[in-house]
């Protein structure tokens, strides 16, 4: 028989035996703040919390782009995301791009995808196309969607819930209808927890990881939830786990304060017909609960898959890495999701455990994203891929002293295809006209952040002062040598990590 385009891009693997196992767990738009380890004392992450206990605990890790698609490609290649090209959502992966599950295959690994992925060389995002980026076996989710007939988590639901014919992301509708003044949560899930992808993506995980340890080859294992990415329904009792909590809301933007902003971010701020700036507070803080109940899930989920990996005698020879692929505004400067530069979207937890081998603790230094296929091809014995981009951070946090140099500062760029930049206006309940986002670059240092927009727009920030980015420096006098130098960085990232040999081809003559 012919085989399938997917079984005709992965090559032959090599022998892996007696290396370690890999077990990389993903959640989408978890803020570095949104777990108890890290300093919020108000979410309930048990589970989390000893894993950070156990692991190399990164407090500064930055993603390269504050978007999905764009983020994980970052991951996978080890690339920024101007050389990976794959810039925006919804945009495909280039056909010369190799993601870290197809070199870990390569060498001699079971490679395994539960829940989302969000990378694909062609659409639709069917199985035989993740499996064409370098798994063996997949249980997909990726989507949105009651009818997705893609995915896995819905066949599977379709199968076993008796509320099949329900939207798993519907909400519940209670009794009395009171909009967000009563003690109902408004987003209270109207399937059971048990049905939800979240529960699902934690079951799959758990059934694969035992089928794996019975393998001879170690194991890649990426488990990849949904969640905490909006929309923000919850099941319970995760939906209530927070009601008596007295959540310390951002203040309340006004249009004058989004006026205030680079124009680049009035836009992204205000387009839709019903822009969330002003939202209503008790409609906010329900948000808040239902978004900390999530997270409050996937902690127990976490925490039993560890716990299997612990009963299968997995826990020694596995490497666990915990992180997300970028954060949330949660309304802080006007905003809900992703998409701009400010600490919310750009700082992510991560932390990696792999017993005798990673000394744990906190470590302050900046992490980039791309660090973490380099770091995880050392610990393995597997030589760093051409054209990698990132730095292995083992010589840190081995515990051996061995010589390293930090980095002093973290990059990230942006694209927005929905923003228009030009003829913009806005006019309340009607929303933005005329969109477009340019192409926005970031540098943070220690005391800095610096975000670049073409056109003139720009950003600075003194995070030592002003840790919340309250206060735009950009266009001071005072601050123009520092506006400067940090311009001058961005510029020399770009020229020193633009890839020329990335050049059309051309008829040999």
């Amino acid at each position: 028989a012919r085989p399938s385009e997917a079984e005709e891009r992965l090559p032959d693997r090599g022998d892996a035996r007696g290396k370690p196992n890999i077990l990389f767990i993903m959640t989408d738009q978890q803020r570095y703040d949104c777990l108890g380890a890290n300093g919020n004392r108000i979410i309930q992450t048990p589970n989390l919390d000893r894993l950070t206990s156990q692991s190399a605990n990164f407090s500064h890790c930055y993603v390269q782009a504050p978007v999905c698609v764009p983020s994980r490609a970052c991951f996978f290649t080890g690339r920024y995301a101007h050389s990976h090209r794959n810039r925006v959502n919804y945009t495909k992966l280039p056909s010369d791009e190799t993601l870290m599950q197809h070199r870990l295959r390569e060498a001699g690994y079971s490679t395994c995808l539960v829940g989302k992925t969000h990378l694909y060389y062609n659409y639709p995002p069917t199985r035989e196309e993740a499996m064409r980026t370098g798994f063996d076996t997949v249980e997909l989710h990726d989507g949105a969607g009651s009818t997705d007939p893609w995915s896995d988590y819905v066949k599977w639901r379709n199968q076993n819930d008796p509320k099949k014919n329900v939207y798993y992301r519907a909400l519940a509708r209670p009794e009395k209808d009171v909009g967000y003044s009563g003690k109902t949560n408004p987003f209270l899930c109207a399937i059971d927890e048990e049905f939800t992808d979240t529960s699902w993506t934690g079951l799959k995980t758990r059934e694969h990881l035992k089928r794996l340890a019975e393998k001879k080859e170690p194991f890649f294992l990426f488990s990849s939830y949904w969640k905490p990415h909006s929309p923000f329904e919850v099941p319970r009792p995760f939906d209530s786990l927070y009601n008596d909590v007295d959540f310390e809301l951002p203040k309340q933007e006004s249009l004058e304060d989004i006026r205030k902003l680079p124009l680049p971010l009035q836009k992204l701020i205000l387009r839709g017909n019903h822009p969330p700036y002003d939202m209503d507070r008790k409609r906010l803080e329900w948000i808040y609960r239902s978004y900390y109940g999530s997270i409050t899930h996937i902690d127990r989920e976490v925490g039993m898959t560890l716990d299997t990996l612990d009963k299968l005698g997995l826990r020694d020879n596995t490497i666990v890495v915990f992180c997300s692929d970028h954060g949330d505004q949660l309304l802080e400067h006007g905003l809900m999701g992703k998409n701009v530069f400010f600490e919310a979207s750009e700082r992510v937890p991560f932390m990696i455990r792999f017993p005798g081998k990673i000394q744990p603790g906190q470590y302050d230094d900046f992490l980039e994203t791309i660090d973490v296929l380099p770091t995880l091809f050392e610990l393995i014995g597997l030589e760093e891929p051409y054209p990698c981009q990132g730095q292995s951070m083992v010589p840190l946090i081995s515990g051996e002293g061995k010589s390293f140099t930090p980095r002093d500062c973290v990059f990230s760029e942006n694209v927005i295809p929905e923003v228009f930049s030009s003829s913009f206006f806005f006019e309340k309940d009607r929303g933005v006209k005329g969109i477009r986002h340019p192409d926005a670059k970031m540098i943070r240092t220690r005391d800095w952040k610096f975000n670049y927009y073409p056109e003139g727009y720009a950003e600075l920030y003194h995070l030592k002062n002003d840790p919340m980015e309250q206060r735009n420096l950009a266009g001071d006098p005072g601050y123009q040598n520092t506006e400067r130098e940090l311009k001058d960085r961005i510029l020399d990232w770009l020229i020193n990590s633009v890839e020329t040999d990335q050049i059309a081809e051309r008829w040999l003559v």
